[in-house]
């Protein structure tokens, strides 16, 4: 943390404290956050602060990045899917052709345009090459058809990309990601899911049909390159995770520890039984572990050595210790810690997709595994 990075740090905080978290249970009830916080958002330089100024993000580096997933972690906000529009805003980047970078950049960054991608069916889940969205070449064009499901962002979003089969014949290698403008005749929006927890986060259903776009749209000019440019940028996906991980977690411990302190039982603070310091002594050994991995995995991301069995091992060591961590401070509320109007509530009803999205944990212990 150098003293730009702690500067930057604290405005984002002061952003979440202002503006994400007095609005965490309006936009749960909404199932969306607002236009008007993503536009604050961009106005702060947090959406994409690691992209070149050249096309509208703040020219960071990934220790921005990572303040800021870290601190949307610790918020407890499930509305403002900033790190969805990281993820979109950096397959551009490292993946599109210039005009598409020139063309999509520069809005993502400001928060005037919000961002999806299109991945999940539902029959496929983490099974990426089993895709059955269909995108047919015709002449200058390319035709879509298939629906998508669990897509964050997906009432909101002005452009999706799309994960979609060009040539089913050749498996993988027939696996093309298409930007689609969502003013495009043939795509509709289906319905906001209800979900376990996350509720301030516009999950949907996305549906196709005969939408076409221009063959421009076809991420980086060149059919056949989604799957591997799945692959490069997944595992940056997955460390993102992990380091919200560690932010949510600290935040876990921190109201505990709060809590803890104020509430009596038996005429004494709860902080004043050994159980209550003997539990939260392995909670705060847990969270100094996982932010000295997580650091490790941001040094690496700043030094280009980040690889992907490392950021899968951070993704599922990190999001099952948040999960654990979490219970575990619940426990010490009693029943408070259920009321939906106690933030550690709603941390740990968030806490449980962490294990899910991005990959879920079994595929990444495989991915692992596989390198043993």
């Amino acid at each position: 943390m150098t003293e730009d990075l702690v500067q930057f740090n604290d405005s984002v905080r002061r952003f979440s404290k202002e503006y994400l978290e007095p609005n965490d249970i309006k936009w749960r009830q909404e199932k969306m956050a607002s236009r008007d916080a993503w536009r604050k958002a961009g106005e702060l330089g947090i959406i994409l602060p690691d992209v070149p100024d050249t096309y509208g993000g703040s020219g960071g580096t990934p220790a921005h990045a990572a303040v800021v997933f870290w601190e949307l972690g610790y918020s407890g906000n499930s509305g403002l899917a900033l790190g969805l529009n990281h993820i979109v805003g950096h397959y551009i980047l490292n993946c599109g052709t210039e005009e598409q970078k020139q063309r999509w950049l520069p809005g993502i960054a400001s928060g005037e345009i919000v961002a999806a991608i299109a991945m999940t069916e539902p029959g496929t889940g983490s099974d990426l090459q089993a895709v059955r969205t269909r995108a047919e070449r015709r002449g200058d064009s390319y035709v879509i058809n298939g629906a998508k499901t669990f897509i964050t962002n997906g009432q909101l979003c002005d452009v999706v990309i799309v994960v979609a089969k060009t040539d089913p014949a050749l498996g993988a290698k027939g696996i093309s990601l298409i930007i689609v403008d969502t003013n495009t005749p043939g795509f509709q929006r289906g319905k906001v899911l209800e979900k376990l927890g996350m509720e301030g986060q516009d999950t949907s259903e996305m549906f196709f049909d005969d939408c076409t776009v221009p063959a421009d749209c076809l991420l980086g000019g060149h059919e056949g390159r989604g799957f591997y440019q799945l692959m490069e940028q997944l595992p940056f996906e997955r460390a993102q995770l992990a380091i919200q991980a560690s932010g949510a977690m600290t935040r876990a411990l921190d109201l505990t520890v709060d809590y803890v302190k104020e509430r009596h039982a038996f005429g004494k603070p709860l902080i004043d039984f050994q159980n209550t310091r003997f539990v939260l002594a392995d909670v705060k050994a847990t969270v100094t572990a996982t932010r000295a991995f997580t650091d490790m995995v941001v040094q690496q991301w700043i030094d280009g050595t980040l690889d992907p069995v490392t950021a899968s091992m951070a993704k599922f060591w990190c999001t099952e210790r948040q999960c654990e961590v979490i219970d575990r401070c619940l426990q010490l509320f009693g029943g408070y810690g259920y009321m939906k109007e106690y933030p550690i509530a709603r941390l740990y009803a968030d806490a449980r997709v962490q294990r899910i999205y991005g990959g879920a944990n079994e595929i990444q212990r495989e991915l692992v595994g596989r390198q043993l």
